[in-house]
């Protein structure tokens, strides 16, 4: 019998309500070929996040698993074990993560949140879950505490009490520490809230209690009562033992630090302000900003070391934040980029009552953390081996590759291995607990990120892992071909660099540049002659080639006779060394065209087996050959469509003159870095026709020429929305009133049919405009080799193919058979001279173009166009529609993608409601429909992507990638590819307590807390309280163990190994004690043997 799927009913009912059916508009029928791709193939999860913790608010450390926490305002926790192992879970009130506590050792951890709640989370399992809950109603948490090996967590309120909580049950014991019973009787003012709670190291039932006011308590837990009492003028913000448990030290609002002894009364018996100036008359320092956190750790062999955050004196005005080291008589003040949240001291010992021999201190920063070797003589820093830099500029862009080709990654982490910075301390990184999945699926994938600096960042994101590869600084819009590793980037201010890659350094002499003039189709009729545009396709008298430098500043004046022509860059004679990786080929800059400045670029493409690249904005499209260093086409939008221009165009006055919006361009060291201005996301698309843009231009599957764009209409919306997706829009492609002028959206490289009724492949660029509306244009290419660097590139346009509704946003060609076809490519050759002094020659193999040229010619190919409201599939080379689909009627899409699934390929769509929805091709039959995500930020629109093999991601926050995956099969084998954060490791022993420690006292007192706080001793906790919620990680708990049976085995195993291994010490040391108290006995009989008859004067 078959097994009923629920999901496929639902699936079918949301087809059915939310979105028309395919419609087949074409003689064509749908037994040509079988669609390989069901619904059953698709579904949605998130994969893992990295980056780092979006505004972080607290953390701990496991000393014993070497695992990290962070919390942070909006509830979230990151985990982080060694490079690779990472994990993020989210409280779903959202409320900041004011305290985390590890049970150390245990695969536990305590989390307190601002909305006075603590949860218990299960770290035994891949993906953590809540066990327990326990939400707070009368009082606020201020302050957690658990002890080592201990199971009662201790929370002191904003009220000054203590309340005490099994960790096992999350049941409150009936034992309270009330205010009032803590301070002086004599005393009627409140203490303030608790800030600090901490056992004696040296005696569990001794509890020290600060409070806010400047009172510090140390309460005796049998007894009930305070042994002893401490004041000071100034308010407390931490409190830090020494290992003895004979001293204490506080942290002060003035900057102060205080020292006491537990059983001194009165005044501290040290008090020092680090960072205040000392007055020669004896007088009070001046005091300082508050030390806000202070640890006091002993070495065995030195000076202790105290550490603190903040302190600084208040007229150090502009100065960065800073964590200064005292040991012994130096003191080391370490400047940091960002303010410091909160810092943790990592020690050789859980035991707070050993020495603590401190190795490193962890600092959590607003925008960073930093690891510091606190063993090496000048504190150096931690290379850090997270991928936690993705926003050390604010993103613009960010584009996903998977399957790229296998020689790709370790070529880019050749380069960028160079450019990585010295002076790192040279021990391994101390955050190194966890183990790294076991996933099966294994193909390169890239992640590359664009900035608002003009960096692009290459990131190595395979088998959900993350490692940057190499950085280089460029500009804002860029194309990419993996297979030829060519890189083409777009400047804000209107100028092309086209990079080759090079493992070797380079010198180059001249670096040629091209000024390209494209002018508004609609000012012609004024100035027929003053625009330069060319009457024939392949004349272009608006470029004018300079072989150069770099170039520089913005020239002030013409270069050349006609004073509307300014151009953005000047240029420059000098030689350029450019270091190993990309590396500057050509400079290409569109000019000032009557008074009035370029246009943005908007769209960007490049295909390295013609050698070409292209570019378009709101005016035109331009062709460059970049092997012969021309321009090949410089057209109008309307000049476009020929004489078939199906709009009512209106000639329009000339806007007026203005400066271009970004920053101006300057290339130094082989790379070219716009000016160095963090915009908000908002502010970056408002003054753009679109957003900023990745495309790749190249590749194998579905790796065409990508693009990100906004729908133009959104654009003047904006305003009215306040950035709200939901309301419908009209999408009307016949008025011209909405736009301004038709933007080019989308460009795409192939070999197909060029012309109806075509019978050969012709090597073709198709271009989209932000009005529906697909153009084709027929390449005549030289024959490769020697004539291809003397004749020209001729380029013909025909026509237009069809139009959609809304902007055009993807294009991909399929061949007869349903696979999609690549576009062509050159491999990668080095460009450079070798080592030996002679050029390698490009190894030029035979253009790798589609399937189809090895086919019958009367076997057809399809052509799938995506707007931001349809798509529809063209039969070639009859022309025909034989599928159209509206996809969305009340949204519109803000990312398509035609992409390669292990099964056959789809097209896979992010609409501005939140849907992801896939269609199967060429039929677009809906397969996946998910409301995923409510589109509340612009970042998502502007980050979000898909690529093959059932693979997305967007930005989450400023600084966090979130990668999903819609695969069915990535899903089902995610929870062996996800690392494992709890491994089974035996306890270090705990400190020797020596013999006479033992026989004498003075050693580490134990506590009996279960005969305290249990309910037979301390009855039942009021009701009222606080709430007890049971969370879901036990049955997760027993999914995950499940799914793990051979690592429960192992961890059994090792378990019984410790149990008998501590059975046979504990029999070793039983045998001898009874060794040690015979010899005692005997020594004593012997004793009073030889004292028996003597007299005491004799003694």
């Amino acid at each position: 019998m078959k097994k009923f799927n629920i999901r496929k009913v639902l699936d079918g009912l949301k087809e059915v309500s939310s979105s028309t059916p395919s419609v087949q508009v074409g003689p064509q029928e749908n037994h040509l070929f079988h669609e390989t791709l069901q619904s059953d193939h698709f579904q949605l999860c998130k994969t893992v996040r990295h980056g780092f913790p979006y505004q972080p608010s607290s953390m701990a450390f496991d000393p014993v698993q070497k695992i990290l926490a962070i919390g942070t305002q909006s509830g979230a926790l990151r985990l982080f074990g060694r490079p690779g192992v990472e994990c993020y879970c989210q409280h779903e009130s959202g409320a900041a993560v004011i305290q985390l506590q590890f049970l150390i050792n245990e695969g536990a951890l305590v989390s307190a949140l601002s909305d006075d709640s603590v949860h218990l989370w299960n770290l035994r399992q891949k993906r953590p879950a809540i066990l327990h809950s326990l939400k707070f109603n009368r009082e606020r948490i201020t302050f957690c505490h658990l002890p080592f090996q201990s199971k009662w967590l201790y929370i002191g309120t904003e009220r000054g009490n203590v309340h005490i909580v099994n960790v096992e049950s999350f049941m409150l014991s009936g034992y309270v520490i009330m205010w009032n019973k803590a301070i002086e009787l004599s005393s009627k003012a409140h203490p303030g809230p608790v800030v600090h709670i901490s056992d004696n190291p040296m005696d569990e039932g001794k509890l020290i209690i600060g409070f806010e006011s400047g009172i510090v308590v140390l309460w005796d837990l049998k007894s009930k009562k305070a042994d002893y009492r401490y004041a000071h003028d100034e308010a407390i913000h931490s409190v830090a033992w020494h290992h003895e448990g004979k001293q204490f030290i506080c942290s002060h609002s003035d900057g102060t630090l205080t020292t006491w002894n537990v059983r001194g009364q009165g005044r501290p018996i040290q008090t020092i302000t680090p960072h205040g100036k000392q007055p020669k008359d004896g007088k009070k320092p001046e005091p300082c900003k508050p030390i806000l956190k202070v640890e006091y750790k002993t070495t065995r062999t030195g000076e202790p070391f105290i550490i603190f955050s903040g302190g600084l004196s208040y007229d150090t005005v502009g100065r960065r934040p800073c964590l200064t080291v005292m040991h012994g008589k130096s003191t080391a003040v370490l400047e940091m980029d960002y303010p410091i949240v909160d810092f943790l001291t990592l020690c050789e010992t859980p035991y707070p009552n050993d020495f603590q021999e401190p190795y490193a201190v962890v600092v959590l920063l607003e925008k960073d953390l930093v690891v510091i070797d606190l063993a090496q003589n000048g504190y150096p820093i931690f290379e850090n081996p997270y991928p936690l830099t993705i926003h050390e500029s604010p993103v613009t862009c960010c584009e996903y590759f998977a399957d790229c080709p296998v020689d790709l990654i370790p070529a880019l982490y050749s380069v960028g291995s160079r450019q990585k910075r010295q002076g790192y301390s040279k021990k391994e990184w101390p955050i190194s607990g966890g183990n790294w999945g076991q996933g099966t699926l294994s193909y390169p994938e890239i992640i590359i990120t664009g900035h608002a600096d003009g960096t692009v960042k290459f990131w190595d994101a395979s088998a959900i892992m993350l490692q940057v590869l190499y950085k280089l600084k460029t500009a804002k819009i860029m194309a990419w071909c993996p297979e030829s590793r060519m890189l083409c980037v777009a400047g804000v201010s209107a100028n092309v660099i086209v990079y080759r890659f090079s493992k070797l350094e380079v010198t180059t002499e001249v670096v040629q540049l091209l000024e390209v003039r494209m002018q508004s189709e609609l000012n012609e009729t004024d100035s027929p002659d003053g625009g330069g545009e060319p009457t024939s396709a392949h004349h272009t008298p608006g470029a004018s080639p300079h072989t150069s430098g770099p170039p520089s500043q913005p020239s002030t004046s013409s270069n050349n006779s006609d004073g509307g022509n300014m151009p953005c860059l000047k240029v420059r004679s000098t030689p350029l060394k450019q270091s190993a990786g990309y590396q500057v080929d050509l400079v290409v800059q569109l000019v000032w065209v009557s008074g009035e400045p370029p246009q943005q670029i908007t769209s960007l493409a490049l295909n390295s087996s013609y050698g070409l690249v292209v570019f378009g904005n709101s005016n035109g499209v331009a062709v460059v050959d970049y092997i012969q260093k021309t321009v090949v086409l410089n057209l109008g939008t309307v000049e476009l469509y020929g004489s078939n221009d199906p709009y009512q165009r209106q000639p329009r006055s000339p806007r007026k003159s203005r400066q271009p919006s970004g920053g101006l361009c300057d290339i130094n060291e082989g790379s070219a870095t716009s000016e160095d201005r963090c915009k908000s996301p908002t502010s970056v698309l408002m003054s753009n026709t679109n957003l900023h843009q990745f495309y790749n231009g190249g590749g194998r599957g579905a790796k065409m020429s990508r693009k990100l764009s906004l729908p133009t209409e959104l654009k003047p919306d904006l305003d009215h929305r306040d950035n709200s997706f939901s309301r419908s829009r009209s999408s009307s492609v016949t008025s011209i009133d909405k736009e301004a002028r038709e933007a080019i959206s989308f460009f795409h490289f192939c070999e197909t049919f060029a012309r109806k009724g075509d019978c050969t492949l012709t090597p073709c660029l198709y271009v989209g405009t932000s009005l529906g509306t697909v153009l084709v244009l027929v390449l005549t290419l030289p024959p490769a080799g020697e004539q291809r660097q003397l004749q020209p590139v001729i380029i013909s346009p025909v026509g237009m193919l069809v139009r959609l509704k809304g902007s055009v946003s993807r294009m991909a060609f399929l061949d007869s058979s349903g696979s999609l076809l690549p576009p062509s490519y050159d491999p990668w050759y080095e460009p450079n001279v070798t080592t030996d002094g002679e050029e390698k020659a490009p190894k030029r193999r035979p253009v790798s173009v589609s399937p189809s040229t090895s086919q019958e010619l009367s076997e057809s190919q399809y052509a799938v166009v995506c707007s931001e409201k349809q798509a529809k599939v063209i039969s070639l080379p009859s022309q025909t529609c034989i599928y159209k689909h509206n996809i969305t009627e009340t949204s519109f899409i803000l990312r398509a993608d035609v992409v390669q699934m292990s099964q056959g390929v789809c097209v896979a769509c992010f609409c501005a409601n939140g849907h992801i929805k896939t269609l199967s091709l060429p039929g677009l039959r809906p397969l996946m429909d998910v409301n995923y995500l409510p589109l509340t930020d612009m970042r998502i629109a502007r980050t979000f992507c898909f690529t093959n093999l059932g693979q997305a991601m967007y930005l989450c926050s400023p600084t966090e990638i979130q990668r999903i995956t819609y695969s069915q099969e990535t899903c089902e084998n995610l929870q062996e590819m996800l690392g494992e954060l709890f491994t089974p490791v035996e306890t270090p022993e705990a400190p020797n307590r020596g013999f006479f420690k033992g026989l004498f006292g003075g050693g580490a007192q134990s506590l009996d807390r279960e005969e305290l706080f249990g309910e037979l001793a301390a009855g039942k906790a009021s009701r009222s309280l606080a709430q007890h919620i049971p969370g879901p990680g036990g049955i997760e708990g027993m999914k995950g163990a499940a799914s793990g049976v051979v690592g429960d085995l192992a961890r059994a195993r090792i378990a019984l190994d410790e149990r008998g291994q501590k059975l046979g010490e504990l029999e070793e040391r039983t045998a001898a004690m009874m060794a040690s108290a015979d010899s005692f006995s005997k020594h004593a009989h012997e004793m009073m043997l030889k004292c028996k008859d003597k007299k005491w004067y004799q003694f």
